[in-house]
């Protein structure tokens, strides 16, 4: 008796300890977003004032209204913002086309690539697959200067093609992502189909797409997600406005300092905007997301 009641109270207090942990790490984890969100719905001519508040400081949607263009420069000017005009729904357009022809292109080609090292049998296919994965270990930034000057090259600095391309192709990850669960389908059903007189195009697109549909979507909601945030690749090649995407738009937005002091309100609220569409994307399709990385991982 005294050993169950000793074991039921070890248990119990592991449970709350790693409970207590697990709170604490969530505080620490969600406190620079909340701390966003005090700062976007602040006066921003308040803020200095209140460094240590950490509720908004004169709660008002004036950095919305900043960001958005719905206020005039005299008006954006008064709550200590830029009067610089900030074309928003300009970069926000940019970034969805850029986030979304990446997405397709990429998860398209990684799918026949992948296709092509599960399905195929072709001599050095597993050595040239071996290759894959090592460029897995490469980091990326390896790689930026080498395609900078491709671009340069082909005359597309400051346009959409410069921007897409070099993340449009195939990626490791993509690739070795859709292999994993490419493997596990029943090869059954493949020697069936090319029974009935099916090719290796008709497989991949009448057999194997849609029996890969949430692995599929995962590595999308993967890609675009990436695509989305990324920042350093068209900061070098879309400097012109017309290419411009959010996450360089917020650079900008920092360099312009009203009254020698950055808009720390209007640059939260435009940053939380930008990363709110991708924060919703993720959390609905969070479980969908965890499942497939852990099955391919288990294949």
């Amino acid at each position: 008796m005294s050993v169950t009641t000793g074991s039921v109270r070890q248990v119990s207090v592991g449970r709350t300890v790693a409970w207590v942990l697990l709170v604490i790490l969530l505080i620490v984890t969600l406190f620079p977003f909340y701390w966003m969100l005090r700062t976007a719905f602040s006066d921003n001519t308040q803020l200095p004032g209140h460094p240590n508040s950490l509720l908004p400081v004169e709660t008002t949607l004036g950095a919305f209204k900043r960001v958005l263009g719905l206020s005039s420069i005299e008006e954006a000017q008064a709550q200590g913002g830029s009067g610089a005009a900030v074309n928003f729904w300009l970069y926000l357009r940019n970034s969805l086309v850029v986030a979304t022809i990446t997405t397709v292109c990429q998860v398209f080609f990684s799918a026949m690539a992948a296709y092509a090292f599960a399905r195929l049998r072709w001599p050095g296919r597993d050595k040239v697959f071996a290759l894959f994965l090592a460029a897995l270990m490469v980091p990326p930034i390896f790689t930026v200067l080498p395609n900078f000057v491709l671009i340069k090259n082909l005359g597309l600095l400051n346009s959409f093609a410069g921007i897409i391309l070099p993340g449009a192709f195939m990626t490791p990850f993509a690739i070795f992502f859709l292999r994993q669960f490419f493997l596990g389908i029943n090869r059954e059903l493949e020697e069936a189909a090319m029974i009935d007189g099916a090719g290796h195009r008709l497989i991949f697109f009448r057999l194997i797409i849609p029996m890969s549909a949430a692995p599929i979507a995962t590595l999308a909601i993967l890609t675009y997600i990436n695509s989305w945030n990324d920042y350093f690749w068209p900061l070098l090649v879309g400097q012109q406005e017309n290419v411009r995407v959010l996450t360089v738009a917020l650079g900008v937005f920092r360099s312009q300092t009203p009254q020698g002091g950055p808009d720390w309100a209007g640059l939260m609220a435009a940053t939380l905007i930008a990363a709110l569409p991708m924060i919703i994307l993720f959390l609905a399709f969070a479980r969908r997301i965890t499942n497939s990385i852990g099955f391919s991982g288990i294949k």
